[in-house]
């Protein structure tokens, strides 16, 4: 009796998986990206953070300014980035962001009027917000997980479809997220002057579609801040080694010093 059971569970077994049956079958990540929103966005924050790196090309306007820049962002803690964009002026610059903090390059021609100095360091917490603002706006969005986080907190979240980004097969998806939803993922030391740009322009949300891979990897966010910007950026390279080093003080000119010295001249101290 033992070996006709046996037997019979043998061919129960083999009548469960005929082939060509989608019985057991289990779905695909991309069936379940776009069936399953709530649980692949969590996949793609985890996944996403457990990354190193990632490199970024970005493309759009902002304050009616068109943007193009590429860089790496190294997704470690503190996140750092590093862009070359373009300048109005035709030539290009080269921006570091080590968690708040921004060093700018100073173009060559220009450093023997600031000692000799290769870069220009900007504490948000220290300098001025306006002279923040206007070097931080293409920054405020680079990190992928802030946008992911944002759609997984909004409800609303819409299945665009499958659509091939940068030769990668993805999920297309679409939120119209309050401007709160999504200054909750900024740095507290950015947001402040974040709100009030959003608040000046009249922006009250801001339409994001990302775009995610096989791998629960973001590959491309878009987003319409209103009359603020219009901006798309791709990812590559996950993974890939990169250096995002602070300038040595030697070569760095602090942008909250300059300041404080003109005002005391101006003010006779």
């Amino acid at each position: 009796m033992a070996v006709v059971s046996a037997v019979t569970a043998f061919a129960v077994a083999a009548c469960g998986s005929v082939p060509g049956s989608d019985a057991g079958k289990q779905p695909s990540v991309l069936e379940l990206l776009a069936t399953d929103l709530k649980g692949s966005l969590q996949k793609t924050i985890d996944a996403t953070e457990k990354s190193d790196s990632v490199t970024l090309t970005m493309q759009g306007t902002a304050d009616t300014e068109k943007i193009s820049a590429r860089g790496v962002i190294d997704l470690g803690d503190p996140v750092k980035v590093e862009m070359t964009t373009a300048l109005p002026d035709g030539t290009q610059g080269t921006v570091r962001m080590i968690g708040s903090v921004f060093f700018v390059e100073i173009p060559a021609e220009d450093r023997a009027g600031m000692g000799g100095k290769r870069w220009m360091k900007l504490d948000l917490t220290k300098a001025g917000e306006q002279a923040g603002m206007n070097v931080t706006r293409q920054f405020e969005d680079v990190d992928p997980t802030k946008q992911v986080k944002t759609l997984l907190a909004t409800e609303g979240v819409t299945v665009v479809g499958e659509e091939t980004v940068n030769g990668a097969r993805t999920v297309h998806y679409t939120v119209a997220a309050p401007v709160a939803a999504h200054l909750k993922h900024l740095d507290a030391k950015l947001r402040s002057g974040v709100e009030q740009q959003f608040a000046k322009q009249g922006v009250k949300e801001i339409k994001i579609d990302l775009w995610v891979d096989e791998q629960y990897r973001p590959r491309r966010v878009g987003m319409l801040m209103g009359k603020m910007g219009d901006i798309t950026i791709d990812y590559t390279d996950y993974g890939k080694p990169v250096n995002i080093a602070t300038p040595p003080p030697a070569e760095t000119a602090d942008f909250a010093e300059m300041m404080k010295g003109l005002t005391d001249l101006s003010t006779g101290n």
